[in-house]
């Protein structure tokens, strides 16, 4: 069978997509102290300010990935792609799909926190450009988090 994957905005609040997200909550949960883990909810995802992405392996919830746009950038959140389903891209194609997003809202910046017990999430980051840099927003440095950003244009 073909593996096809298909990857549009969809609402988070489908028990599938809930499962998901509960999945990705109890890895992260698994690597980091509860003061390192920003997380955004299930009703924080509905804003009109995100743009919530679904990744569907054969029609199966594989994965997800959020970009809230603020003045001047748009933050990548929630991107999560179910362990047993790594190795497709489909973590490339979110991002991508995160990055048309933005420049669609006229964004020509993304940035991202992430954990440094991630290696998988921090391979991917860099291999899709998104460089290191300091803390943003309301984020404080912390023992486990690594800050990124990306230029659009």
């Amino acid at each position: 069978m073909t593996k096809q994957v298909e990857i549009a905005e969809e609402d988070p609040d489908q028990p599938s997509v809930v499962a998901l997200i509960r999945a990705a909550d109890a890895y992260l949960e698994g690597l980091y102290p509860p003061e390192e883990n920003y997380l955004l909810d299930i009703a924080e995802l509905k804003e009109p300010s995100v743009t919530f992405l679904v990744a569907r392996l054969n029609g199966e919830v594989v994965g997800c990935g959020a970009m809230v746009r603020y003045a001047g950038y748009g933050e990548i959140k929630r991107m999560f792609v179910a362990p047993d389903r790594r190795g497709y891209g489909i973590g490339r194609q979110l991002i991508r799909r995160l990055e048309q997003a933005a420049a669609d809202a006229s964004l020509d910046l993304l940035r991202l926190e992430t954990g440094t017990r991630q290696p998988e999430a921090l391979r991917l980051y860099r291999a899709q450009g998104y460089v290191e840099r300091g803390p943003f927003g309301d984020y404080r440095a912390g023992k486990f988090n690594l800050f990124m950003e990306k230029r659009l244009a």
